[in-house]
């Protein structure tokens, strides 16, 4: 395997120039199909106007970003994205971000918009997304289709995954992490034998099967496959047929092949042989908690990595200001991320996340906190363990994230009590104010 962090010198050690050329050849015969079209409902508010892809991430990024980069850093550039629900965001985002390929030497990110194609339906599952443009996937005429989701926050070098798909000869491949088994039930999970050949797979068990010699431990599907392409045309041909099927690729496609295919998995492993980063961010909380991490002095998901690049479009703003040194009255942050754009007037801030072009007013606490991009906050406000969504007004002296009682008059509190915050709950009006921060 290569390790994508090794300098040119090792690498030319672990591959001779015909496998270097192999895998390029596969990555050049592969159509990415990037699913993003999903509600993103869990997410509450954060999802009421955007695909789950598009919500903003990390400071500066959007979910989807992390995908797409990861395609173009593992040599992939034949990428379709396939949007649905809301997606008006998500497609300006593609259009700002991801126009630089260049199509006339074979390169795009290509948006596939739902269009009823195959039938008078929208998407029916995962499977349908892809069934209702195969005629757009044969006008490619690709030897292997890897299927990704948009929502997902992890590097990964899909090359390694497709030559092993293409070693082992497999119909379908399925890239999974190990996930402590109380865990699992939110997962596809996998049982597989000594040489990683999938012997059965289960979508989101109530007891979800623990891995050969580790009682505690589940293999849970990653939502990345690659198919060998006309195992994937005759499957998906099939499914649409099967009128009670719910066309979904963990629950029919997967558990349906296994028998009459050779079906593989790819452990996703770092460095260091453990199982690598990967958040499912589906969740408010889950989604706060990826967020946090980043503040930590070394988190495990590498922003600053020059050799895997996250790429992403982003306004031209000035650098972040902080203002004032008076006693009571000084502009910090400590632990944090702060983007471009931001004034931190005399306010502190810790432990959290600000997004772009946001401002925060003297006196005021910002603690443990994720606020999107183009938010004020006023002046002697404390905002502790909250989400403030895009373009936001937090008037002076309020308090959040102090008394759930109180918050949840106005504000929807997680399980794990994270407060999210909307221009609507304050009483702003989204469709017609000044609120556009991109």
């Amino acid at each position: 395997m290569i390790n994508r962090n090794e300098d040119q010198s090792n690498l030319l050690n672990i591959y001779s120039p015909i496998e270097t050329k192999i895998s390029t050849e596969v990555t050049r015969q592969t159509l990415v199909l990037v699913l993003a079209g999903g509600e993103g409902s869990r997410l509450g508010e954060l999802t009421k106007w955007r695909a789950k892809p598009a919500v903003p991430f990390a400071g500066k990024y959007r979910m989807i970003d992390f995908t797409l980069s990861n395609c173009v850093n593992s040599g992939l550039r034949r990428v379709g994205v396939l949007t649905q629900y809301k997606s008006h965001s998500l497609i300006r985002h593609l259009q700002h971000a991801w126009s630089f390929l260049r199509a006339e030497i074979g390169e795009f990110v290509e948006i596939i918009p739902a269009q009823q194609r195959m039938s008078k339906e929208w998407y029916r599952g995962t499977a349908d997304a892809l069934y209702q443009n195969l005629d757009i996937i044969h006008r490619h005429s690709p030897k292997y289709v890897l299927v990704l989701g948009g929502d997902h926050i992890y590097t990964m070098d899909y090359s390694n995954m497709l030559m092993q798909h293409v070693r082992s000869k497999a119909d379908m491949t399925v890239a999974c992490i190990e996930v402590p088994r109380e865990k699992a039930c939110e997962f596809g999970v996998m049982s597989v034998d000594e040489n990683l050949s999938i012997t059965g797979f289960t979508e989101k068990p109530s007891h979800p099967e623990a891995m050969p010699g580790k009682p505690d431990t589940a293999l849970a599907s990653m939502g990345i496959y690659v198919f060998s392409t006309r195992f994937l045309y005759d499957t998906l041909i099939e499914d649409a047929k099967d009128e009670i099927s719910s066309h979904d690729f963990g629950k029919n496609i997967i558990p349906r092949a296994i028998p009459n295919s050779l079906a593989k998995a790819y452990p996703y492993r770092n460095e260091q042989g453990k199982m690598a980063y990967w958040r499912d961010v589906g969740t408010l909380d889950a989604y706060w908690e990826a967020n946090i991490e980043l503040c930590s002095i070394e988190p495990e998901l590498n922003l600053y990595d020059q050799n895997w690049p996250i790429w992403t479009y982003q306004v031209q703003l000035p650098p972040a200001k902080f203002v004032f040194d008076d006693e009571g009255r000084r502009g910090v942050a400590i632990d944090s991320l702060i983007s471009g754009g931001c004034i931190i007037a005399g306010a502190h801030v810790k432990r959290s996340v600000i997004f772009s072009a946001s401002r925060i007013e003297t006196g005021s606490l910002v603690k443990d906190s994720v606020i999107l991009p183009g938010v004020y906050i006023g002046k002697n406000c404390r905002i502790i363990h909250a989400v403030i969504d895009k373009g936001t007004l937090i008037p002076d002296n309020t308090v959040i994230g102090e008394d759930h009682a109180e918050d949840a008059k106005r504000f929807h509190i997680s399980e794990g009590g994270v407060v999210l915050v909307t221009p609507e709950m304050m009483g702003q009006d989204i469709m017609f104010g000044s609120t556009s921060i991109y």
